[in-house]
């Protein structure tokens, strides 16, 4: 009986492991195929015009021929690292509070909340934007109201939940022994979350901010509503702007021939500054943990 029992066991665990390797084979195979699909329709015009020129090129006239994405990529990189910027102070400020300052009971009524943002779909955000923070903007800063500043402040409403809930996580799983061992030796709470609490917790931080960024790199419907999408460099923060992942939703619905494979090679762009992004903050956790 014992020799069955150890003998389905170790069938359990090879069907359980096979299946494992399945799934995590198959996501793989899933993004390597996305990638070979937009690889494949947008080479033929990187080939075409060249890829420098398509990178650098500060015009966008399908119905000319001119395919030039700097302006979508610089409206792309201002509206993201404007959000973060409102985003990452933000976010991680809430995470300290409801991990360690908030009472439990408070932490009860605006976690929800906080979770709740997740939910709200992007169009959501997107009219409120159209409604109400556009008009605000041009009647009380100037310009058409809009604008990246717009862009930014509804996307820095949007990566919030990614940011608090894993920056809380990465708070609450540092050992309590630190903070314990760092009050008994005279340091203040505040000292405690500044020095110890908050450096133990940064590669989990870090990972927030790079979902976070991800999350508003890739954004589309909300962006559309509220940047103005002109294909424009932007010389102000109340300049519309045009993201990569506007132009390619904006335009699909009617592209062809050239246009079309345009629009994939906007995508392979896309998806490589985000490979690269994830890349270079990947070795910003072992720094910031190992202090090197």
């Amino acid at each position: 009986m014992n020799i069955m029992n150890t003998s389905n066991k170790k069938i359990s665990e090879i069907l359980i492991e096979k299946l494992l390797l399945f799934s995590a084979t198959t996501a793989i195979m899933v993004v390597c195929l996305i990638f070979a699909f937009i690889f494949l329709e947008g080479l033929p015009v990187i080939q075409k015009y060249g890829i420098w020129h398509f990178i650098t090129g500060k015009h966008w006239y399908p119905e000319q021929g001119i395919f030039g994405i700097l302006p979508m990529i610089i409206g792309s990189f201002v509206v993201t690292f404007m959000a973060l910027a409102i985003g990452i102070p933000l976010g991680v400020g809430c995470a300290i509070f409801l991990a360690e300052l908030a009472p439990p009971w408070l932490a009860r009524l605006v976690r929800p909340g906080i979770e709740l943002l997740a939910g709200i779909p992007s169009v959501v955000y997107g009219f409120y934007g159209l409604v109400v923070l556009v008009p605000f903007i041009r009647d009380h800063l100037g310009g058409r109201g809009f604008s990246a500043l717009a862009a930014a402040l509804i996307l820095a409403v949007m990566i919030l939940p990614t940011i608090v809930n894993i920056s809380e996580d990465a708070i609450r799983a540092v050992p309590r022994e630190y903070k314990e061992g760092s009050m008994a030796l005279g340091a203040t709470h505040w000292q405690t979350i500044k020095k110890v609490i908050l450096p133990g917790a940064a590669s989990g931080i870090v990972t927030a901010v790079v979902l976070g960024m991800g999350r508003a790199l890739g954004e589309t419907m909300a962006v559309i509503l509220v940047a103005g999408n002109v294909s424009a460099i932007p010389d102000s923060i109340l300049a519309s702007v045009r993201t990569l992942t506007a132009n390619i939703a904006i335009e699909m619905g009617y592209a062809a021939d050239d246009h079309a494979r345009a629009l994939f090679a906007t995508g392979i762009v896309l998806f490589v500054l985000i490979m690269l992004l994830n890349l270079l903050l990947a070795l910003v956790p072992k720094k910031a943990t190992t202090g090197e």
